[in-house]
């Protein structure tokens, strides 16, 4: 039982933590690109590009974060 309470207590701690992690990433990311797109805006194509490829990368991370975290819980129940 008390392995089960630290399993859940760890995937909530894993999952919401990869999740404010990959939201401050994306949010710092995006402030780069707007001030990078107001320094140089021929370039504003390119930005984007980068900039929304760097985004999935992020919230790749973070999906496979609460992945590991929802699994976490099943083989916890399991065992």
């Amino acid at each position: 039982m008390w392995s089960l309470a630290m399993a859940y207590l760890a995937a909530g701690l894993g999952a919401g933590l990869a999740t404010i992690g990959g939201g401050y990433g994306i949010g710092r990311l995006a402030s780069a690109a707007m001030e990078s797109t107001a320094r140089q805006p021929e370039a504003v194509g390119d930005i984007r590009g980068m900039m929304i490829l760097t985004a999935a990368m992020i919230e790749g991370i973070a999906l496979f974060a609460v992945i590991v975290a929802v699994l976490l819980v099943f083989v916890a129940k399991a065992a």
